[in-house]
């Protein structure tokens, strides 16, 4: 590792910690400054030597009072939160530079490296352009409740990362440079006088703003920047840019959309979130425009734009005067309809292609009396936002649970005397729905509303259903069918869809997401394959959703990417047999568990001909924040998914030796029965997840709108994947992402035959490398001996679980040690060293975070409902998560 390349991150850290120590001495006084220094340095020996004593940090813990622990929990979590600043900047800083970062070996491939690899497999010019022409990345931005930080300090934080980038400047002089350290210093100071925690629970359409604000603050420029520098790539090298209508990467939304378990998600909150993107979409095109009629005073235009305009001497902006008033009407009208007020009358805009052709006019007249430099300038990026955006700024998906669907089937086959639609055979529901989809009448009359049959839950449904049917298609994506599993579960969102009036249906896509279930994928699709309306119905291409949580959840991480995998080559050659075009939409989260993992790596390992020039990924929670917050980063990360899609598209990985395959069944087989044997068989598993996990506290946390478990039970499995994960992160253990994995790698390494196919694979096969790596990543933020003082403070008298947690601590040091074997390096992130240094550096401040979660926990279980006691639990929370990096 270069340390030079990353001394500007050390200093930064270090500038950033005296800051906050200054801020801390002027707030809470010097006697808090102390102890809090006193903790860090106790810390700091418990992690540097080994025969350092951890009683001594607990001495130094224990008898603060209620106050001082939120004090100290806080000193600690913003310190914390500053390091993820800085180290944020430092990417950008060697992006700038066009170094790759170490801490992320691989990933920086950015569109010249693709080109430059293609070009040396001599993959033909023809090909490379059609596959670019025809691109397609769409990004789904989730509302997954696991950004724990709230929108005022993320502000601050981003104002924070902006005067590092102006501390770099070498022409600042020192009156200069004091005037930034000093306001940086005042941001501190404005973050540690803010309250961190979110105090009341976001609703869905405030999640939905969130979404909005990431668009507006930093996509709305990225989008444009990005497309600029993959044309300065290509024309680098001799090509020809796409068309000007070229839009590699769009973006759709699950927020205010996704009702799957939430119900505070209905039709009503879908309606407004659709007329808010609007009105948010018509306000960001009529700042381009107001931008535009200033720049645009020149007089010489074509005789197309004249036409339009008559004599002026200022043609340009008689066109965009037209256009910004009618923006602001479609601002206006989208008011109306959020506040239930009389819309005024009037055109707004209602399609991308009417604000489109005015621009374009103006785009062709400029080129046309020479003056295209100034149609290359603002206004290319407006058309280019326009490309990416439309006028609804994105589109919104609806997720909704399969058995939801049939319960509304259901409803209508007793309405009409027909019998249960729920004891029907599959056979029989898909006659029934085939038959149905294919009728000239209508199934229902108005009177079904007022059935018994119509329950409030169905009628959520056809609300649902009626929604779509109003707002037209430029606004909707996806129709996602959660927990799909038969044919029968697409045909009734079709036939809901059609009951309801809809002119233009949304795409209808089956979640595939338990082990079951993505072992049945290739089934349940040829099946609807084989009926002539729906084969007619898809001709212009499939879309499939794989599930990385709940298959996790369910088999394990090992397995359940394994299943993930033959489910995506089943499907695959299915659609190639057929001859239609598949889309497989990766429902992944952040943490390694839910799928998480580096762009280039995530779709480098996807089976061979499986992307094809088309992929639409989940990006949740902290994750959008982290890749998408600020411009600069969100230009890299879009390049990345570009180059990582053109690649994976036409370089694709090898095919998997039938050796390896049979390897991986036997891994996997292995993998998941460890992982059941714990997660479904063992019975005091549940009350070590309540007792020595945050599980339960977590709920006190407003992180989202939707509740931690689809069913108000105590068992594993109604408890959701982000929660399941979330707590086992806060201790330290990560057990949904090794639990299963060790035993299937230490057996497969016992058998000297099996050894040496395995470190085969993690050689040549990517997907399998691809897990390893992942695997290492996340035991190197596992760590044994925190997750022992857990079970220390709050289980100590109980045997079982103690005996719980030997087995698991047991587990996880048996996993690294097969680890190590299979790659060789001793010390895990060996090959990784910045990552490995980031892990440490933090270890110091987290350690005392964790302690002082385990004392608030056992502390707010005895004092339920103390409210220093629970905003200091929220603050390690919060806490914990920023020095991991990782939530759910």
């Amino acid at each position: 590792m270069d340390q030079s390349l990353n001394t500007p991150l050390r200093e930064d850290v270090r500038m950033l910690g005296d800051l906050l120590g200054i801020c801390l001495r002027q707030q809470a006084g010097d006697a808090m400054f102390d102890t809090v220094e006193r903790i860090r340095k106790a810390s700091v020996d418990t992690r540097s030597d080994a025969q350092a004593s951890l009683p001594s940090l607990r001495k130094l813990l224990a008898p603060l009072d209620d106050d001082t622990l939120l004090e100290v929990a806080r000193a600690f979590s913003q310190f914390l939160n500053l390091s993820n600043i800085a180290e944020q900047h430092h990417r950008e800083r060697l992006h700038r530079q066009h170094l790759r970062y170490p801490g992320d070996p691989g990933t920086d491939q950015g569109l010249s490296d693709v080109l430059s690899r293609l070009a040396d497999h001599d993959v033909p010019q023809e090909q490379l352009a059609a596959t670019l022409r025809d691109l397609s990345v769409e990004l789904v931005l989730t509302a997954h409740p696991t950004e724990v930080t709230r929108r005022t300090l993320i502000r601050k934080y981003d104002q924070m990362a902006d005067l590092l980038s102006e501390l770099d400047r070498p022409d600042l002089n020192e009156d200069e440079r004091q005037f930034r350290t000093d306001r940086l210093r005042r941001l501190i100071l404005a973050a540690w006088t803010t309250d961190e925690i979110r105090r009341e629970r976001p609703t869905p359409v405030d999640e939905a703003k969130w979404g909005f604000a990431t668009i507006e603050q930093s996509l709305w420029y990225a989008v444009p920047e990005m497309l600029r520098q993959l044309d300065a790539q290509l024309m680098a090298r001799g090509m020809t840019p796409p068309p000007p209508d070229w839009a590699p990467v769009t973006l759709a939304s699950w927020m205010g959309g996704d009702r799957d378990g939430n119900p505070n998600v209905t039709a009503e909150v879908t309606r407004e979130v659709l007329h808010l993107a609007r009105w948010m979409a018509a306000d960001l095109y009529l700042r381009d425009v107001e931008n535009l009629l200033a720049d645009l005073s020149m007089g010489d235009a074509s005789d197309e734009l004249l036409a339009a305009t008559g004599n002026s001497h200022e043609p340009y902006r008689v066109i965009l005067r037209e256009v910004r008033a009618r923006l602001r009407l479609t601002r206006e009208q989208m008011d109306a309809r959020v506040e239930g007020a009389p819309v005024p009358q009037g055109q707004g805009y209602r399609s991308r292609d009417e604000l489109m052709a005015p621009l374009a006019m103006i785009d062709r007249s400029l080129r046309k009396v020479g003056l295209a430099d100034i149609a290359e300038g603002d206004l290319k990026n407006t058309l280019r936002r326009l490309n990416c955006f439309g006028i609804t700024l994105l589109r919104l998906d609806i997720r909704q649970e399969s058995t939801r669907h049939s319960d509304a089937i259901d409803a209508i086959t007793r309405y009409l005397q027909m019998g249960s639609y729920h004891d029907w055979s599959e056979a029989q529901r898909q006659q029934f729905l085939t038959d149905e989809l294919q009728a000239r009448r209508p199934l229902i009359d108005a009177a079904f509303r007022a059935s018994d049959e119509c329950t409030p839950e169905v009628a959520e449904v056809l609300d649902t259903c009626q929604v779509i049917a109003e707002q037209g298609a430029e606004g909707l994506g996806a129709y996602v069918i959660s927990m799909a599993h038969a044919p029968s579960d697409v045909l009734a969102v079709m036939l809901l869809q059609k009951i309801a009036g809809v002119t233009h249906p949304m795409r209808v896509v089956p979640l595939f997401e338990t082990l079951d279930d993505l072992d049945g994928a290739e089934a349940t699709m040829r099946a609807l394959l084989g009926i002539p309306f729906y084969r007619q119905r898809v001709a212009a291409g499939q879309e499939v959703m794989i599930g990385y949580s709940d298959s996790a959840k369910d088999a394990g991480f090992l397995g359940a990417a394994w299943a993930q995998y033959r489910a995506q080559e089943a499907l695959t050659a299915l659609f190639a047999e057929h001859g239609i075009s598949l889309t497989l939409f990766h429902g992944r989260g952040g943490s390694i568990s839910r799928g998480g993992s580096p762009t280039r790596a995530a779709l480098l390992s996807q089976p061979p001909g499986s992307v094809a020039g088309r992929i639409r990924v989940t990006e949740q929670g902290e994750v959008i924040r982290f890749k998408y917050g600020r411009p600069a980063v969100a230009v890299f990360n879009l390049e990345q998914y570009v180059a990582a899609t053109l690649e994976a598209s036409l370089l694709p990985p090898r095919k998997p030796d039938p050796a390896w395959r049979e390897q991986m069944e036997a891994l996997t087989a292995t993998s998941v029965e460890g992982y059941r044997s714990v997660v479904r068989d063992e019975p005091e598993l549940v009350r070590y997840l309540r007792t020595v996990t945050p599980e339960t506290e977590l709920s006190r946390l407003a992180l989202g709108s939707r509740p931690a478990r689809r069913k108000q039970d105590a068992g594993i499995g109604s408890l959701r994947a982000i929660p399941w994960v979330f707590a086992w992160t806060q201790i330290r253990l990560m057990l949904p992402a090794w639990l299963g994995t060790g035993e299937a790698l230490e057996a497969a390494l016992a058998d000297p035959q099996q050894s040496a196919r395995v470190r085969e694979m993690v050689s040549e096969w990517p997907f399998f490398q691809g897990a390893v790596d992942m695997l290492e990543m996340v035991l190197a933020k596992a760590d044994l001996r925190v997750a022992a003082w857990y079970e220390e403070r709050l289980a100590g008298d109980d045997r079982d679980l103690m005996r719980l947690g030997e087995v698991l601590r047991g587990r996880l040091e048996a996993c690294v040690a097969a680890l190590s074997a299979l790659t060789g390096r001793e010390d895990l992130l060996d090959n990784n060293p910045v990552m490995r240094w980031s892990i440490r550096v933090r270890d110091p401040y987290t350690d005392p975070l964790h302690l002082l979660q385990a004392e608030l926990m056992a502390r707010l279980r005895q004092q339920d409902g103390d409210a220093t006691l629970e905003s200091a639990l929220m603050v390690t929370i919060a806490g914990i998560a920023a020095g991991l990096r990782n939530t759910g």
